[in-house]
């Protein structure tokens, strides 16, 4: 069968709904138009921030006891000394890789809220000038 045949077969079935409400949305569908309000980016934003604020303190707890341990257990030719130090290793590198995408999502979050607000400004002032521009005409 060519790629043309199973695509327009594709296309055809329901399986396929490309740009288009389903036939029954449901309960859960958004709808056709997807909207969010800047206050709950704003509260999603100030979640994230308190987040990686618990995370950098609390990620960190264990780290000298762990250190001390792993090398105490080293030093007394235990093979859990170089484990626990490959833990502590592994630990440190996901929690510096959570930090960051918690500090990404916080900053798009805060960028995108301040954006909005400044196309909203931008919007409402050019539609009030085209009002004020009726009136001269």
């Amino acid at each position: 069968m060519a790629f043309e045949d199973e695509w327009a077969g594709a296309a055809e079935s329901d399986a396929m709904r490309l740009n288009r409400l389903p036939a029954d949305p449901g309960r859960w569908s958004p709808g056709a138009d997807l909207s969010v309000k800047q206050d709950h980016l704003g509260a999603i934003g100030h979640a994230a921030y308190a987040l990686h604020g618990r995370l950098a303190k609390d990620g960190n707890h264990a780290r000298m006891d762990s250190a001390e341990a792993a090398t105490a257990l080293t030093a007394h030719h235990f093979r859990a000394g170089a484990a626990l130090a490959a833990v502590q290793e592994t630990w440190g590198f996901q929690l510096r890789t959570l930090l960051h995408a918690v500090a990404h999502i916080s900053n798009h979050l805060d960028y995108s809220v301040a954006s909005h607000a400044k196309d909203d400004a931008e919007i409402s002032a050019s539609l009030s000038v085209s009002k004020i521009s009726e009136y001269f005409k």
